[in-house]
Formats: C-alpha cells, sequence, structure tokens
C-alpha cells in the first residue's frame, strides 16, 4: 500500500510539473509582444515608461530562467497577477467568481449523483422491464441534448413565458438583500441553470450505477442472501446498492475535480457569474493573465481530485491496496 501511494504522489508531482511549465510556456510561446499578452488591444495607447513599468512588474525584462523561478514563488504565494481589463488582482476576481460557480457545481454533483444511484439502481433491478427501458431512454435522450440547447428552452419557457424565474444572474442587481432574503433570491435564480446542469449530468451516474448494479446481481451473495429468505428490499439496498456504489465514487471524486472549472456553456446561457462565465470574459476580452489563472486552477484541482481518488479507492476496496503492495 505504501509503495503505491509512493508511486503515484511521484506521477502527480511530475504532472503537476509538467502543468505548471506548460502554463508558463504557452504565453510566451505565443506570437508577437507579450505586452500584447498582458495589456490586450490597450498596448497601442500607452506610453514607452508604461509598457516599462508592465514588463518590469512581470519580471518580463529578467531572463527565461529568473522569470521561472519568479512565476513558481507567485504560485506558491498565490500571486495570479493583475486583470488590466478589470483593472483589479486576479486572486480576487477568482475567489468572487469561484464561490458561485462551487455553489452551482457543488449542488450538481450532489442532486445528480442521488438521483443517478437511486434511478439506476431501480432501472438495474428491474432489468429488462418497461421501466427499465422507459429510465434508459430517457437517460439516454437527456444526454444527447446539447446543454446551450436546453438551457435556452428552459429560459424560454419558464422565465420568458411563464416569467417564473429570473432570465440571468445569480441574485437581483442592487436589491441588497439581506439574510433570509438574500438566500432565497440566490436560490431562485439557481433554479434554471441548476436543473439544467443536473439534466445533462445525471445520466453519467445513472449509467455507471446500473452497469455496477447488474453486475453485483449476478454475484454468490446475492443468490445466497435471497435462498434465505432475506426481504428482497434488503437484498436491493443494503446488498447490491451498497456493493455496487463503488465505481459510483470514483466518478464522483473525478467530477469533484471540475467543479472549480464551472460549467461554461451553462454559466454563459444563464449570464452566471462563475469561472467558466469568467473564462468566456476573458477569451472575449483577450485577458490573457485571467485566462491563464482559470486555466491553472482548474488544472490543479482536476490532478488534485484524480489524486484523491486515486488514495481513497484502496480505501473503499481493499483488495486494490492488496494487489497494489
Amino acid at each position: 500500500m505504501s509503495r503505491f501511494l509512493t508511486g503515484k504522489v511521484t506521477q502527480y508531482v511530475f504532472v503537476i510539473f509538467i502543468m505548471l511549465t506548460l502554463n508558463f510556456l504557452l504565453p510566451r510561446l505565443m506570437p508577437g509582444s507579450p505586452l500584447a499578452f498582458l495589456a490586450g488591444e490597450d498596448v497601442g495607447l500607452m506610453s514607452a515608461s508604461e509598457k516599462e513599468a508592465i514588463l518590469e512588474s512581470h519580471g518580463l525584462n529578467k531572463s527565461l530562467w529568473e522569470q521561472y523561478a519568479l512565476y513558481l514563488k507567485n504560485i506558491v504565494t498565490g500571486d495570479f497577477g493583475y486583470s488590466y481589463q478589470q483593472k483589479m488582482p486576479i486572486i480576487e476576481i477568482v475567489l468572487d467568481r469561484l464561490s458561485w460557480t462551487l455553489l452551482l457545481t457543488g449542488l450538481n454533483l450532489i442532486i445528480s449523483t442521488v438521483l443517478g444511484v437511486l434511478f439506476g439502481t431501480i432501472s438495474a433491478w428491474k432489468r429488462g422491464s418497461n421501466r427499465d427501458i422507459s429510465l434508459l431512454t430517457g437517460f439516454m435522450f437527456l444526454s444527447a441534448m446539447p446543454s446551450f440547447w436546453l438551457g435556452m428552452i428552459l429560459v424560454s419557457i419558464f422565465a420568458s413565458q411563464l416569467g417564473l424565474f429570473p432570465i440571468y444572474g445569480a441574485e437581483t442587481a442592487w436589491s441588497n438583500l439581506k439574510g433570509l432574503d438574500r438566500v432565497l433570491d440566490v436560490g431562485h435564480h439557481l433554479v434554471l441553470p441548476l436543473t439544467t446542469l443536473v439534466l445533462i449530468s445525471v445520466t453519467n451516474v445513472f449509467m455507471t450505477m446500473r452497469y455496477s448494479m447488474l453486475n453485483v446481481l449476478g454475484e454468490d451473495y446475492i443468490m445466497m442472501a435471497r435462498a434465505k429468505g432475506v426481504k428482497e428490499k434488503m437484498i436491493k439496498y443494503r446488498h447490491a446498492m451498497r456493493n455496487a456504489l463503488l465505481p459510483v465514487a470514483t466518478v464522483f471524486m473525478l467530477s469533484l475535480g471540475f467543479m472549480f472549472g464551472g460549467a461554461t456553456v451553462i454559466e454563459t446561457v444563464f449570464a452566471y457569474p462563475g469561472i467558466g462565465r469568467l473564462m468566456f470574459e476573458a477569451v472575449l476580452s483577450r485577458d490573457y493573465p485571467v485566462i491563464q489563472a482559470s486555466f491553472l486552477i482548474i488544472t490543479l484541482s482536476v490532478v488534485i481530485a484524480n489524486f484523491l481518488a486515486d488514495v481513497l479507492y484502496p480505501i473503499l476496496d481493499p483488495k486494490v491496496g492488496r494487489n497494489n503492495g
């Protein structure tokens, strides 16, 4: 087990090193002046002293190795630079947007996992029945629907025509609501984007749970439980469903990493102020430092989530730990 963990730590340290290096090199390999990368289209309006100040503030007047060392130091200290488009430190922008993304994607991860596990269990237990076929067809249909299209349909029906929910944003602008009133307002804005994201995400959990449940139902201990006269509901939930959750736990941990990346399409459709929307706005405005910082955070979160999945899997399934030393 210790050899397994040591190998995984070494592997992920190497992956993080490659990722950090690529994130450092890609902007510098782009054609054109680094000033265009940092200041965007406004670079032509700057004086020579302003240009020199920008280069000096980012250490771009130093050698490549010195720049790389400064880059790693800034990563460790949490200094992601300054957004010249939004006129404020990038870390403040990212932290503000990250809270909304975690709210949206965190609730989606919990709800889609619970629904996927529940319906996957029911579908597998009734394999070949009308209920199974209906659930399988319905979830496959949802997985085939483009997220932006589904989001626009929900906006058109429930926001534009029926007026039940807001069309955009995470809360009512300039409302200055506090306490329970603000919670209700945020929840009201959250309904449509969260519903869209859940409908798009739940199929993956459903299919994983259904397939895992079908494998478990063929095990000897299930037949033994039935031979002993154990109630069907007890077999379904305590014996079959419990043992079928291992692959779902892996899917959950891997999905955890993508929480920080947000749901760019969903956040864009609903103008939801998360990390995905931030990256979309940064691309449009060519705010490359923000793009670079967002990419770094998203990549690190995915790597860390994969590492946690590798560490927890042997704990959830001791056979994996024994097989790996």
